[in-house]
């Protein structure tokens, strides 16, 4: 900087030459002539930015966000995510900053993200919430779905709530609110909500909204505010769509697995409680320190928690179905044509007939869908022997058997013909009523081993089992078993 001082000094005001001028500082004429065009003056740029360390890891990476493309835009990776995941599964030892300048410039050459500017608040403790809906593909038992997942979040603390659903039904709506009071310990004073329709009737002008006749009654069993923004004006609950997307990236990505949706539920409920030991740009404290501070002005819950089912009487067609929100559900053949009663919750149905609960259903969406037990219908295809194979409820069911069953059922087949075999292979399903399936299938696989052909040898498997848990006792060992009390016949012949 001092010789591109003196250059210019030189030249502009002492009238030194180009040539005189890279004499006294040994520099090119080229460069002189720069420094007097007052051109930048040191190092330039880099056209290519090296990254030794990271260099194993650029096609993973790559890899990773050319993958992006094909899942929801809301769900791809962030430079953050990215770190975390080269960390965890790949043993990266290098900076953080240097996994975010590559995926910069690689997200530079997609277009991606444009900064957006946020107005700093400083809320009042333990008064307002935000409410927001989100959309996530997951894995539920091997099987792609889409997903809405609730959000609730304390505009003081920051502390939040996320909770999947397959819907967002009003229903829904209520239970996901439940959960959340229960999560934070209390209730906040004023909720606020953009428009939707589980919650407002009709948007009026202004602030004035014709709420649900069912949410005015959610609110005032809970005796909370509710505030709602205005039409297409997200900016107004901030903390929450931030949340959503936040939720987005850094619990669904990659796309979760899960055996049911309360599984799901549980993992996200752990990433939630474990937030509270982030601090918030802008914050002096982490967020379960703020929480405990807001916790005290939280309005108290109830004592019963709001009654979230709704009623409904139907009757028992001739498919032994009830149909329920466009489905259908089983209940025992027996009860064909006799009037029901249901409660429908936001996660199963439960069916009465005759006073009495007859069938309880895990809740499905969509419309006419089936939702058929098995047992339901054996002892009336055990009727009509002929109707197994083509039966609905046990052709799913077959495709769950172990091998052990579909064996049993050609034994008894061949042991006994087609129809006999039939009946009485519907007798071994039956016990599935009364016996565990493991310890169904244990007996069946010792009567295979012993080649045992009927129902009631299953069954005495079953009855002689030992009081120790350790399984079924072998064949090999019944002769160590204590013999019967025969006398007892004795005494039958004396009293008849």
């Amino acid at each position: 900087m001092d010789q591109y001082e003196l250059i210019r000094t030189a030249y502009r005001v002492y009238g030194k030459n180009i040539s005189e001028l890279a004499r006294m500082t040994g520099h090119s004429r080229n460069t002189v002539k720069k420094a007097i065009r007052g051109e930048a003056w040191g190092y330039k740029e880099r056209q290519h930015q090296p990254f030794p360390v990271l260099d194993l890891y650029m096609e993973i990476i790559d890899d990773w966000l050319k993958k992006d493309k094909d899942q929801p835009k809301k769900q791809h990776h962030t430079a953050r995510r990215v770190y975390n995941r080269l960390v965890d599964e790949h043993g990266y030892k290098g900076g953080e900053s240097t996994v975010r300048r590559y995926v910069r410039m690689a997200k530079i050459m997609l277009g991606v993200d444009t900064p957006r500017a946020f107005i700093p608040c400083d809320p009042e403790a333990g008064y307002e919430s935000e409410v927001d809906w989100g959309t996530a593909k997951a894995i539920i038992a091997g099987e792609s779905v889409l997903l809405k997942f609730f959000c609730m979040r304390s505009k003081y603390s920051g502390k939040h709530f996320v909770r999947f659903y397959p819907c967002e039904r009003q229903q829904a709506f209520f239970d996901a609110h439940v959960h959340a009071f229960a999560f934070f310990g209390g209730v906040f004073p004023v909720l606020i909500y953009d428009n939707l329709t589980t919650a407002v009737q009709k948007v009026m002008r202004g602030r004035k909204r014709i709420e649900q006749e069912s949410c005015s009654k959610f609110k005032a069993y809970y005796s909370f505010e509710s505030r709602f923004c205005n039409p297409a004006s997200g900016n107004e609950k901030g903390g929450v769509e931030g949340l959503v997307g936040f939720a987005r990236r850094n619990y669904m990505v990659p796309i979760p697995e899960a055996a049911s949706l309360a599984e799901l539920n549980e993992q996200v409920l752990k990433q939630c409680v474990l937030y509270g030991n982030h601090k918030m740009d802008g914050r002096e404290h982490k967020v379960d320190e703020l929480y405990e501070i807001e916790k005290q002005h939280l309005l108290s819950l109830p004592e019963a928690v709001f009654g979230n089912v709704q009623t409904y009487d139907g009757k028992v067609d001739k498919y032994a179905t009830v149909i329920v929100d466009k489905n259908r559900y089983s209940v025992p053949s027996r009860y064909a044509g006799i009037k029901a009663k249901i409660l429908l919750r936001v996660d199963r149905v439960e069916i009465f007939v005759c006073g009495k609960e007859q069938a309880r259903h895990e809740r499905v969406y969509g419309n006419n869908k089936w939702c058929l037990k098995p047992e339901h219908y054996l002892e009336l295809i055990q009727q009509r022997p002929m109707s197994f194979n083509s039966a609905r409820p046990i052709r799913k069911w077959r495709e769950m058997w172990p091998e052990s069953l579909h064996r049993m059922l050609m034994r008894f087949c061949e042991a006994q013909g087609e129809t006999k075999g039939i009946k009485d292979f519907i007798s071994v399903l039956m016990l599935y009523s009364d016996y565990p399936a493991d310890e169904i299938e244990a007996a069946v696989d010792l009567a295979l081993e012993n080649s045992l052909s009927s129902s009631e040898a299953v069954h005495h498997l079953l009855i002689y089992t030992d009081n120790t848990g350790t399984g079924i006792v072998p064949l090999d060992n019944w002769s160590s078993l204590p013999p019967p009390d025969l006398s007892v016949y004795g005494q039958l012949g004396t009293v008849i």
